[in-house]
């Protein structure tokens, strides 16, 4: 499978220990500035709309991009800026919000299973599964046993995922505490941002270190070669976007896809 071939410093090998704080937020690689990056990203952009026309074409597999991150760390600028120029009838992005009361009438990854996406696209979650070993867990709404229970459901899904010819690939937006401060202020101060605030963000501020101990295990445990996790420096969003958008290209380019011959001579066609 092509996630195993990624080279990347932010992968998280299988069985690793993670501890967030020995992580960087605010890399920027072997970029200097905003600008040198910009190319590599432009560059990025058109190749995955090259990649996501041929996924279409051959449809025998599709990607799967799973989005985590405290708030603020930038998952809505990332969808925005790394896909804005794919075909939005094969790109798919599913928000993973409050549970909805038919959602809760079910195991924990219905929701989940029932966004995969189809082959020939792409599906991004903005947030995911991984809520129900995040969130419920940090408001200690299940059980640590429960938790690890959860761990060991996760990774026998996406790996069955991956048997059926499904990419995936984790991406965790890792912003710093002070970035997260300066990002909230900025949506406060400004009217049109306010919008995306809720007192809800604020009050889960509160919350840090036990979402970083959640974090930490969740990777830890479900970081597998089937569905790797990526830990990103995210402080700077524009190096967020190119380092993302770099492993998307690797990752997909090297999925055995062809276009498809026509069922007709087009030799013989003559208009």
């Amino acid at each position: 499978m092509p996630a195993r071939l990624v080279s990347s410093p932010y992968l998280v090998k299988p069985h690793q220990k993670v501890k967030l704080s020995k992580f960087p937020t605010a890399e920027t690689g072997r970029y200097r500035n905003k600008e040198e990056a910009a190319a590599d990203l432009e560059q990025h952009r058109q190749r995955l709309d090259e990649l996501q026309e041929l996924l279409t074409a051959d449809c025998k597999r599709a990607v799967l991009i799973v989005l985590q991150g405290m708030d603020a760390a930038g998952k809505d600028g990332t969808i925005r800026h790394i896909f804005t120029g794919v075909n939005p009838q094969a790109c798919n992005v599913i928000p993973f919000k409050v549970p909805t009361p038919l959602e809760l009438r079910h195991d924990f990854l219905w929701r989940a299973h029932r966004n995969v996406p189809q082959f020939g696209t792409i599906g991004i979650f903005n947030r995911s599964h991984y809520e129900d070993v995040l969130v419920t867990r940090v408001h200690k709404q299940v059980s640590d046993k429960l938790v690890k229970e959860r761990f060991r459901q996760i990774v026998s899904f996406e790996e069955m995922l991956a048997e059926n010819n499904i990419t995936i690939l984790k991406f965790f937006l890792l912003i710093s505490r002070d970035e997260q401060t300066r990002r909230l202020a900025e949506r406060l101060a400004d009217k049109d941002k306010q919008w995306k605030l809720s007192e809800a963000d604020f009050a889960e501020r509160g919350y840090w270190p036990q979402y970083v101990k959640a974090y930490e295990d969740a990777i830890e445990q479900t970081s597998r070669k089937h569905a790797p996790w990526f830990i990103i420096p995210a402080d700077h969003k524009w190096y967020r976007n190119v380092s993302i958008s770099g492993i998307l290209v690797d990752a997909i380019s090297r999925l055995k896809m062809n276009y498809p011959k026509p069922d007709f001579d087009p030799g013989k066609i003559k208009l």
